[in-house]
């Protein structure tokens, strides 16, 4: 389970440092991908295996599981933590994301997001007022 919010830099190479309380868990490699909201969505082989079988069990009839796959998958890329705990970020990964200097990366469960940071900040103002007055259960049975 991956939680918290983490401020690294990226350098000038498009590399990133990963949290440092995940890096012995991600040390044999993570696959990286676009995410909803233009983030990165980061998972480790394990998780991107049970996502790869879900979405190889969707019926390909389905236009949406064929427009979401093609793109979720053309975008993924394998990256192995170097030495330092650092992975490089694609080009077209930091086209998508909006990814510059400054990043955010979160816990999100299962995997961990990458953020332009200005986008996350925007992104949060807007959703802390509705997570805050939620009045109905978010999740039933859960929350």
């Amino acid at each position: 389970m991956f939680l918290g919010t983490h401020a690294p830099k990226l350098d000038e190479k498009g590399r990133l440092f990963l949290p440092a309380k995940y890096r012995d868990e991600l040390s044999d490699g993570v696959v990286i991908t676009k995410g909803q909201e233009r983030c990165l969505y980061v998972f480790p082989h394990d998780e991107f295996g049970r996502i790869t079988e879900a979405l190889r069990t969707a019926p390909v009839t389905a236009k949406s599981v064929r427009d979401y796959s093609r793109v979720f998958f053309a975008s993924a890329s394998d990256e192995v933590p170097d030495k330092q705990g650092r992975i490089t970020v694609p080009s077209a990964l930091r086209g998508y994301a909006g990814l510059q200097r400054d990043c955010v990366v979160i816990g999100a469960n299962t995997r961990l997001e990458i953020w332009d940071a200005q986008a996350w900040e925007t992104y949060l103002a807007e959703q802390e007022d509705s997570f805050s007055e939620a009045e109905e259960e978010v999740l039933p049975g859960i929350l």
